[in-house]
């Protein structure tokens, strides 16, 4: 059947579109600019604005806003008469009768679009001569500031909030000249999305509070990188200033975070400034203190404590923000050294890692547009990747997906049929026909720390291809990792090697004496939570005083994410660049460097790579995935099988605090702020669902 089009002709060009295309959208595609406040291309259309004003032929002598005008057979528009100009300059002064003299100090000159349309489409004077009027200002909390007198009403906050957040705090109320927009009774905007309001406000309404005063969009020098605070690896531009991290912004990317990102990443770049290592530290054997030291005494001291250590006697832990280059590099010190005692599962997860398909989000996330029927399994999405459960919030409200959750009950933005909470709710689950013809497993990964966790992982795959999940054309079986280092270290196997311990064991061992000297490689997570025996030697890399910092014996400063060129893999196992923007600070160094120049001292022949470009080709021959960036290579799926024993007990989430996540966000002041006053919010488990 051939596909049915719709030809047009706008400023006398003629286009051929889809039906339902609006006259808005089809001057888009052929490059024909139209002003607009209220639309955008990610909300519904409000039609509230009027800018977009266009002239139909054969319609009454008015204009018509093209943004809400479907595209119809032969219509002839014009974008660009004396007619339309006419009345967007009315429009425009309109939208100027109250808006206050702020651009000199308004944090959105420069890049706001009242601004450059006023300068585009406006006039050169007003009608109005009243008294303007002014709208009390409000508290949305410690992230959104407001200046609620420069607000034109095109309610892009409120559809965002309730159709991409899913936390529809905001309304508007009164009428007439009178209509403001807020939150009807005080309170903070509790969303994870809530940063976004910033960036779809055109008129500088809405601000960032913890950016107020402090630049202009000229100083920067942009860069183009991914975030690392959980595995999804949203695309985000890093704006710097000299050294300083000004503040994050998403980037497009349709197949990960489209143009949105979460507070997380967006406000906790305040952290890189606070709580740096800048110069190595050894610890005072007579006064248990840490004291500055330089590389080649720190080096010396590590050198000398491992002189008479055996090889199975040391460990290496890879933490959550670790690029490639720092886990390959310390994978090939540790096996030069003989120990095969490494990991990068520093929650102590334990999964099948022989086969890739095992271990990754197989249908990728762009997937959820495609699935019609998602299965959460000990999970929280909403807190373990703020982007992707949008995404599920999205599709359930568009499409309708039902979503089932087996496991601890949480605070989602959607409804959801909850299953149960234990293993025996998995298989009675799988007894059961889904009516779906792409159904979707997403399966936390905290699920995996349990005893039982391998024979839990060959029951997911048994579950995986009972439900149909598993298909010649479709593969629904995904992990949903926390960690930005998780995949990429298993890909490389940063695991316990031939005889070697792993997490569990290494940690037991620093207390009964197996394990005698151990390199921390940016893991500070688990050591909240565990502590390492004290008569272990304990090398930490990384980059804040955070809680490996606190227990080193040796403190090698390294470069965060932000000040060095790292490769990653997010959860659907695609590779991506972490781009320097900033130099790091004092004598700080990238992690492979260091572990490079350590080799000297404890190896009779260094590593055998000198620059960033000879470890990456060493990389891309032994793991060929890397010769592929940014593009997914998929996993063959085969069943695994395990025959272990199946605890009875409930899947349980383990608590931690949204906002204070991992080193960076610990020492954020603004991630403090939102942790005293949002506690976790939205992350709550059974006291608001049972309410």
């Amino acid at each position: 059947m051939p596909e049915i089009t719709i030809k047009l002709t706008i400023d006398d060009m003629e286009i051929e579109v889809d039906p339902g295309t609006s006259v808005l959208q089809a001057a888009e595609q052929m490059g024909i600019e139209i002003p607009r406040f209220c639309y955008h291309d990610k909300l519904s259309v409000s039609g509230n604005c009027r800018m977009c004003l266009v002239e139909l032929e054969g319609h009454p002598a008015e204009p018509v806003a093209s943004c809400c005008l479907a595209c119809e057979e032969g219509m002839v528009v014009k974008t660009n008469t004396e007619m339309v100009n006419k009345e967007r300059r009315g429009v425009m002064e309109l939208m100027l009768a109250n808006h206050p003299l702020d651009c000199p100090i308004c944090d959105q000159a420069g890049e706001c679009d009242l601004q450059d349309q006023a300068f585009a489409y406006g006039s050169d004077r007003t009608r109005f001569h009243e008294n303007k009027l002014a709208v009390p200002e409000k508290n949305f909390g410690p992230l959104i500031g407001t200046a609620m007198t420069r607000c034109i009403n095109c309610t892009r906050c409120i559809r965002f909030l309730g159709e991409i957040a899913g936390a529809p705090a905001l309304g508007q109320i009164n009428r007439g000249e009178d209509t403001e927009i807020g939150t009807y009774v005080y309170q903070n905007i509790k969303s994870e999305l809530s940063g976004n309001l910033i960036d779809i406000c055109p008129v500088g309404a809405l601000t960032s509070k913890p950016y107020k005063f402090r630049a202009r969009k000229w100083e920067f020098k942009r860069t183009e990188s991914i975030d690392i605070h959980d595995a999804l690896g949203c695309n985000i531009r890093i704006d710097s200033r000299g050294r300083e991290v000004m503040r994050i912004l998403p980037r497009l990317n349709e197949d990960i975070n489209e143009s949105w990102i979460d507070d997380r990443v967006r406000f906790s770049c305040d952290g890189l400034k606070y709580l740096r290592l800048d110069r190595p530290y050894i610890r005072n054997e007579s006064s248990g203190k840490l004291k500055e030291a330089s590389w080649e005494e720190a080096f010396n001291v590590i050198t000398a404590k491992l002189k008479d250590v055996k090889a199975s006697e040391i460990a290496a832990l890879a933490g959550n923000m670790v690029d490639i280059e720092a886990m390959s590099a310390m994978k090939d010190l540790m096996l030069a050294l003989g120990c095969p005692n490494i990991d990068c599962r520093t929650d102590g997860s334990q999964m099948n890692t022989a086969d890739r398909a095992s271990y990754l989000f197989n249908s990728t996330i762009a997937g959820i547009d495609k699935t019609d029927a998602i299965v959460l399994i000990g999970t929280n999405p909403r807190r373990d990747a703020t982007m992707l459960n949008a995404r599920i919030f999205r599709n359930w409200r568009e499409r309708g997906v039902p979503v089932y959750l087996i496991g601890q009950p949480a605070n989602l933005t959607y409804p959801y049929e909850h299953i149960g909470t234990s293993p025996k709710d998995i298989e009675d689950f799988a007894k059961k026909k889904l009516k779906a013809k792409k159904p979707m497993m997403i399966i936390g990964a905290d699920i995996f720390l349990r005893e039982d966790a391998l024979a839990i992982h060959a029951l997911l795959h048994r579950t995986a291809e009972k439900l149909g999940v598993v298909k010649d054309d479709w593969n629904g079986f995904n992990i949903l990792h926390k960690a930005a280092s998780r995949v990429g270290g298993l890909d490389i196997g940063f695991l316990p090697q031939k005889d070697g311990k792993s997490f569990n064991e290494i940690i037991a061992g620093t207390k009964d004496g197996g394990i005698k000297a151990l390199f921390l490689l940016g893991a500070d997570e688990f050591n909240a939570r565990v502590n390492i025996g004290w008569q272990t030697f304990v090398i930490y890399q990384g980059h804040h005083g955070d809680y490996g910092a606190k227990r080193a014996d040796v403190v090698l400063p390294s470069a965060a994410y932000t000040e060095k060129n790292g490769w990653y893999v997010n959860t659907e196992g695609r590779p991506q660049i972490a781009r320097k923007a900033v130099s790091p600070p004092g004598q700080a160094r990238e992690d492979w460097a260091i572990i490079r120049a350590l080799s000297e001292y404890l190896l009779s022949a260094p590593l055998p790579y000198n620059t960033l470009g000879e470890l990456r080709s060493r990389i891309k021959k032994e793991w060929p995935i890397f010769k592929n960036m940014f593009l997914i290579t998929p996993a063959k799926w085969s069943l695994y099988k395990n025959k272990g024993k199946i605890l009875e007990d409930d899947f349980v989430l383990p608590s931690h605090n949204y906002y204070l996540n991992d080193a960076i966000c610990r020492a954020s002041p603004t991630m403090g702020e939102c942790a005293k006053s949002f506690g976790d919010a939205g992350i709550e488990q059974k006291e608001k669902d049972a309410a």
